[in-house]
This record gives C-alpha cells, sequence and structure tokens, in this order.
C-alpha cells in the first residue's frame, strides 16, 4: 500500500476491511483465562447486527450514545455500529465518578449507554437518576436488571407478557416498538441480543457509504483539566485526515501484518483515533491488553510491534529499569553505563572511539537487548503522546535502541497535528505537522492550524467554538516555535505564572522538569503573585524526602533564578480517586493547588 485510500466516512472504511480481509486476525482478547481472537469478517457481521438491534430498540440518526467500557472488541464493534446508522457515540472513562457520567449524559443528551459490566452500569444508572433522559441501558457482562427496582421494570423495562430482557424476533430484529421517550427507567438488554443476527452486512455497509465525510462521527469529551469537560465534535473528516497523514509518515517503515497492544483508554482521543481505526485501516491485530497492572507481563505474551503510550508510562519504566541497576553487582552497573554512554553518542551523532566500536556489539547483546526484551523484544515503535515527553526520557530509550517517536496534537484536532519521523528523531520536538496540515506562530507565540482534521466546534457551546475557530484556524492555546519544520511546544498560553515582581514563569516546564528527575513522580508548580515560586511534590516508589530534596536542588541547577523552586512539600498522590488527576493521567493543577492551599500557605 504506497497511497492511503479515501473512504466517505469511518464505518464504510470498517465495512470495506472486512469485506476485504474476512479471515485476517483483526481484534484480540483475554476472557476465561485464555486470549481469544476475532477475524475481519466476524467483526463485520457482528457490527451490522448491532447496528439493526439499535436501530430496532429504538437508536434513531442523531442520537448521542454513552460507551463505557474497558479497552475490549465490544468498543470497536458498538462504536461502528453507531456511525453506520448515524447516531453519535460518545465515549466515556471508565474510572468516571456518578457526577462525571451524569455530566456527560446531562451536556450531550445521551439516551442510551453501553456499559460493559454491572458495577458501571450501576454507575451510569445513579448517573441518569440525577439527570432524567437516558432510555436504553445495554450491558455486555452481568445482569443489570438488578439495578433496577421491581416497580420500574414493570413501568420501563417490560411490556405486557414479554420479557424484560426480550429476545430477538423471527425476522433477525428485536421486535416491538422504538422506546425512546415512553418509559421513565432506562429498558436494560444484553449485549448478546445486539449481535446475534447472522445476516451479512451488506444492508447496513451500503447504507453507511451514503454518510458524507463531513457528518459528526463523535463527541469526544475533553479531559477537564481548566474545568468542567467539553464535548469536542469530531466529524468522520477530522480523524480519516488524521489517519491519511499518520500513514504517510509511517510509510517508510512498510507496516504490515503489525501487532498493537492497547492499553491507553479508548475513551481518549489520541488511543480512539491512532489506536483504534488508524492501526485497524493498515490490517494491524490490536490486542487489548488486561489491564496496566498486567502490562508489563502482556508485553512478554504478546509482543508487540507497535505501541501507543505517554510519558507517565515511560518514566515509571525507565525508573524501574534505573532501580533494577542499582541493585546489580558493580561490574553490572558499569556495563550498563557504558551501555548508556555509547548509545547517548550514537543519538547525538557523535563519533565512537576504536575501543567503543570493539564493546558496541556485546554491550548491545548484554545489556540494550535485555531492555528491549521488557517490550517483547519485536517493538519497530513506540508513539508517544497525551502530554511533553521530557527529552532526556525519550533520550535514555533511543540510547537503548527502543525507537520512541513523539506526537502533538489535542482532542479538538482529531487529535493528531504533528509528529516525529521514525527516521528523523528530534526528541526535543513534537516533529513536523501531519500532511495535509496547515501550521503557523501567532505574533504572541500561540499555535494555531488548519485543515481537514479541525473540529466542527464544541457540543452545544458557540461562543467557546467562535473563541477557538476563527478563520478556518484553530487556536490550540499552546505557545511554540519553529525549528528548520520541526515544531517545539514552549507553554500553554493560559497557565504562565505571574510573580509579584512581574515575572512570567511557565509551570508545565518547571513540572515537566521535576518530574524527569528518578525521585519525583508527580509535581505541581506554583506563585502566582508571589515573590518566588514554590511545589508540591509526589515522590516516587522508594524514595524520601531527602532523595526528594536532592533532586529539587538538581532541577533548580538547570532553571534561571527567576524559575527556581524556593520551598517545596511533600503531598500524597494526585489520583483520579480525589479528583486531582484526569482519566487521561493528568493532574488538574488548579484544583491541586485550590487542595493544598493550606500548605502553599506556609510555603511562601
Amino acid at each position: 500500500m504506497q497511497t492511503y485510500p479515501t473512504w466517505p466516512n469511518l464505518a464504510s472504511m470498517m465495512f470495506a476491511l472486512a469485506r476485504a480481509w474476512p479471515n485476517k486476525p483483526m481484534l484480540r482478547a483475554w476472557r476465561d483465562g485464555a486470549w481469544y481472537g476475532i477475524t475481519w469478517g466476524e467483526y463485520g457481521r457482528m457490527t451490522a447486527s448491532c447496528a439493526r438491534q439499535l436501530r430496532a430498540a429504538g437508536v434513531s440518526a442523531g442520537d448521542r450514545v454513552l460507551l463505557c467500557m474497558e479497552n475490549r472488541p465490544e468498543f470497536l464493534i458498538a462504536e461502528v455500529a453507531l456511525m453506520a446508522i448515524r447516531a453519535v457515540p460518545v465515549p466515556a472513562y471508565t474510572t468516571n465518578t456518578v457526577d462525571d457520567q451524569a455530566h456527560l449524559l446531562r451536556d450531550s443528551g445521551a439516551r442510551a449507554a453501553i456499559v460493559s459490566s454491572v458495577a458501571l452500569a450501576g454507575r451510569v444508572l445513579a448517573a441518569s437518576a440525577k439527570v432524567a433522559g437516558l432510555d436504553l441501558l445495554v450491558t455486555i457482562d452481568g445482569d443489570a436488571l438488578s439495578f433496577v427496582s421491581g416497580e420500574e421494570r414493570e413501568r420501563g423495562n417490560a411490556a405486557p407478557g414479554r420479557d424484560p430482557g426480550r429476545d430477538l424476533g423471527r425476522d433477525g430484529e428485536m421486535d416491538g416498538n422504538p422506546i425512546f421517550g415512553a418509559h421513565a427507567a432506562p429498558r436494560v438488554i444484553s449485549w448478546q441480543a445486539l449481535i446475534g443476527d447472522q445476516l451479512l452486512p451488506g444492508g447496513i455497509a451500503a447504507e453507511a457509504a451514503l454518510i458524507p465525510v463531513t457528518a459528526l462521527a463523535c463527541l469526544i469529551y475533553t479531559s477537564g483539566t481548566g474545568g468542567a469537560p467539553r464535548g469536542v465534535m469530531l466529524p468522520h473528516r477530522s480523524i480519516l485526515s488524521n489517519c491519511a497523514g499518520a500513514f504517510d509518515l509511517l510509510r517508510p517503515l512498510g507496516l504490515k501484518d503489525e501487532t498493537y497492544l492497547s492499553y491507553l483508554p479508548v475513551a481518549h482521543s489520541y488511543e480512539h483515533t491512532v489506536g483504534q481505526f488508524f492501526l485497524a485501516s493498515l490490517g494491524t491485530e490490536i490486542v487489548y491488553a488486561r489491564g496496566v497492572e498486567h502490562l508489563a507481563a502482556d508485553m512478554l505474551t504478546v509482543r508487540p510491534t507497535l505501541l501507543a503510550t505517554v510519558p507517565r508510562v515511560l518514566d515509571v519504566i525507565r525508573t524501574r529499569v534505573l532501580t533494577q541497576v542499582g541493585r546489580e553487582k558493580p561490574w553490572r552497573q558499569r556495563l550498563f553505563r557504558m551501555a548508556l554512554e555509547i548509545g547517548l553518542k550514537r543519538v547525538d551523532r557523535i563519533g565512537l572511539t576504536a575501543m567503543e566500536h570493539v564493546l558496541d556489539p556485546v554491550l548491545e547483546r548484554l545489556v540494550r537487548a535485555k531492555v528491549r526484551g521488557r517490550f517483547g523484544g519485536r517493538l519497530k515503535i513506540a508513539m508517544s503522546g497525551g502530554a511533553r515527553l521530557e527529552p532526556e526520557i525519550g533520550r535514555f530509550f533511543l540510547a537503548l535502541g527502543l525507537p520512541v517517536m513523539q506526537g502533538y496534537g489535542q482532542t479538538e484536532a482529531g487529535p493528531v497535528i504533528s509528529a516525529t519521523s521514525p527516521y528523523a528523531i528530534r526528541i526535543d520536538t513534537v516533529g513536523t505537522v501531519l500532511k495535509g496540515v496547515d501550521l503557523r506562530i501567532a505574533p504572541d507565540g500561540e499555535i494555531m492550524v488548519r485543515g481537514g482534521l479541525v473540529m466542527d466546534g464544541y457540543w452545544n457551546r458557540p461562543a467557546e467554538t467562535a473563541a477557538a475557530i476563527q478563520d478556518g484556524w484553530l487556536h490550540t492555546g499552546d505557545i511554540g516555535e519553529l525549528d528548520s519544520g520541526y515544531l517545539r511546544i514552549t507553554d500553554r498560553k493560559k497557565d504562565m505564572i505571574v510573580l509579584s515582581g512581574g515575572e512570567n514563569v511557565s509551570p508545565a516546564r518547571i513540572e515537566s522538569m521535576l518530574m524527569s528527575e528518578t525521585e519525583i513522580a508527580q509535581a505541581v508548580v506554583a506563585g502566582e503573585g508571589r515573590s518566588g515560586v514554590s511545589a508540591l511534590v509526589v515522590p516516587a516508589e522508594g524514595y524520601d524526602d531527602v532523595a526528594v530534596a536532592l533532586a529539587v536542588n538538581r532541577t533548580n541547577l538547570r532553571l534561571s533564578v527567576t524559575e527556581r523552586i524556593r520551598k517545596h512539600a511533600i503531598v500524597p498522590p494526585f489520583t483520579i480517586e480525589n479528583g486531582l488527576l484526569t482519566p487521561s493521567q493528568k493532574i488538574r493543577r488548579v484544583l491541586a493547588i485550590r487542595a493544598n492551599a493550606t500548605i502553599l500557605a506556609k510555603l511562601h
């Protein structure tokens, strides 16, 4: 495949590939103690069945449908089924609280939800009780009917003389009339009732082919680091533009019959576009990890050739490698340092000495190959996105022979704007813009982009849409600079700290430098209106206050006098549970500062 094919929309693309590759492995997941796979042909049939039965159950074009499940095949089946009947999928994080889900239901106006477990069903039902309007609930695992009272079951989930979880009618579709708006309580049906139709996808696929590329594909909510999450309206053209641009970037790798390990949340726009639609379009087998807690073991079992990741995961792996090396015998530690030093020379294109040339293949076998073995030993490329990758972390992996490329983007842009080429990696940058993307830097340094990747706007927020998209240009809110065509992100436009002396300080830059230290897991910098900068610091596992203090001092040596951290305090971890971390692992800085206001007051 030399050029990326053109499809009218994502659903049409998936059905076309299912016809072309009926026996090709497509999806793999862990169930009942073993891995099981789904071929493209099976995927096409189940997706078409799901589309027919959702329509028969009352889901219509334009209806928003919440999707809340772990990384698993059912997500991609359900989403494309919804797209095929012109309904609008609304991906939601499994870590969302009841209030989070209530916000999504209220803001999107979702009238149906598809969830993976009884626990998630309970959370969605509790959220729907707060906002009303949810008419249909589909559960994949377990029996969500246990959450519906007998009275509600009679009123909202069972027609006279019919089982509440009624099965398929004789014609292969759900019998009965559409239920939307008819009952106070959501009707509950099982996933198996949706995918049992054995009819071929032809009719649904032909219908899907008529959907224009400009139609709304999905509604993906931002992480909400600066306030309530906003629904980003992504048309089919936005995601397809990303796919075409990513293909052009990775074409030199000659990707074919690859294996991808999916573990980042599918509700995140990065995993949603890159880890699902783009890689699927290349014929890559997508293997869904059992969860982050099993990631290390799954890498050894699955042995992926492609991996999408975030800087935090790479930092954790680096920390564990260094910690393990620190426990080895002195001679083994020396071998590791030599392998790293020679590797860094190669990264920096510095010539090796004669002795280093002799030692290099030995160190490759004894050191670097073993580190790469942690990733399964077959990894061709790791794509880092979602947040800024500290250059030293990237250089660490590059020096050990692990190709890490960095990308940049935001949900409003599909989400990928730029990325480094696998054969021209400059790890201190986020690469060059994807093909089909126009980028310019405003006089104040803000990055603006234009092209098919740009969203249609924010759901029901015309004023915010008008502010974000002006004359076709998306104002990203990020500050950056171009260096020989390579983009470098330097700050967030609205996140600057202004000290009492009028100096502007970038908290993102300082926080990134702090978290690049092995001893520091998380950091938040504060100082607005104060005479100097202070920091809230969460130690990495196994490190004490003294080690953290030394790490802060090392960071200060790399900062200007104005930026230096005058005082710091050790605080408990920022987590999803305490509301200080988004589902995409971004720290909610404003809330973290507010939650630790008393501690910060003592530091200033």
